[in-house]
């Protein structure tokens, strides 16, 4: 940090993803956070004049709350490291690998983490016949915030994905049963909430007003607690990941831990104060303040 006697964090949101909104809304909170926390704050909508914004303001701190591609993918991360400043959550590399769902897969299988099987196809091979038996989900393999998922049940025809979805995509093995992510804050997984929804946990599920309701911490076994905690911290530890991660999980209760599969990482969480991040950060005691702080002191260690 620099020597001044109020920390200025600037806090980067918004952006031209598809998460656009969900950005906004978690920039929002956060600022409105750290502002109680005595930091000084400046409030970005990143566009393209983003550097000469930052060169204005001057941060001691650039608080990353873009999800989605360009503020989640390493392209943000590699500008902010250009200009030397010290930002919050992965660095470029990390942010990269996360962003792209098979290969985090690779990561995982290479540190011999559980995933489900999956195959990368174009969505003109997806439409013609199945490419897996059903049931499986068809997905981007680079986006984030469940946009653009398709789940196709037995006896569907083939899907016709929208004509915006990349012509690469994602084809990934359904994993019945039970919706369960996990925190990780620096060298520590925080704890497990289970997602529940009266279907699939799609972008309405997670964003809409009633879509889904989180039980944390997730009523579990034991065995199955410890897995996802430990499962968590190796694929934070394996994909190269600072800060706040939080890992996605299915587990088909019927198979025990044979049944809990991991999904994908986000290296940029929700931050919202009803977000599941900041609800893991509560188990431990912090306010969403000071989960927001730790977060801003975390990047200012690694200037």
């Amino acid at each position: 940090m620099s020597s001044r006697t109020t920390p200025k964090v600037a806090v980067i949101m918004g952006g031209p993803s598809s998460e656009r909104e969900v950005s906004l809304s978690s920039g929002r909170e956060c600022a409105a956070a750290l502002r109680t926390e005595g930091f000084e704050v400046v409030e970005v909508d990143a566009g393209s004049d983003l550097v000469s914004r930052l060169a204005e303001i001057s941060p001691d701190v650039v608080f990353n709350a873009l999800h989605g591609r360009w503020g989640e993918d390493g392209c943000v991360q590699g500008l902010l490291e250009w200009q030397g400043w010290a930002y919050t959550h992965s660095g470029v590399l990390a942010s990269a690998l996360a962003m792209d769902k098979e290969r985090t897969k690779d990561v995982y299988r290479a540190a011999g983490l559980p995933v489900a099987d999956s195959i990368l196809v174009t969505t003109d091979a997806v439409a013609k016949s199945h490419v897996m038996p059903p049931p499986y989900v068809v997905k981007p393999y680079n986006e984030g915030s469940s946009v653009g998922i398709y789940l196709v049940h037995e006896g569907d025809a083939p899907p016709v994905v929208a004509s915006d979805m990349p012509t690469l995509v994602m084809v990934e093995a359904f994993i019945p049963g039970r919706e369960l992510t996990t925190t990780v804050m620096g060298d520590r997984a925080l704890g497990v909430t289970e997602i529940v929804t009266d279907g699939w946990y799609d972008y309405d599920a997670k964003y809409a007003p009633g879509g889904s309701r989180h039980v944390c911490p997730a009523e579990l076994p034991e065995e199955i607690t410890a897995a996802c905690l430990h499962y968590a911290l190796r694929a934070h530890e394996a994909l190269g990941c600072r800060g706040v991660t939080r890992t996605d999980f299915r587990w088909d209760d019927a198979l025990g831990l044979d049944g809990l599969k991991l999904l994908e990482t986000n290296t940029q969480p929700g931050m919202t104060p009803t977000s599941l991040s900041p609800e893991h950060a509560a188990l431990i005691g912090m306010s969403f303040g000071q989960f927001c702080a730790w977060m801003v002191e975390d990047a200012s260690c690694l200037r």
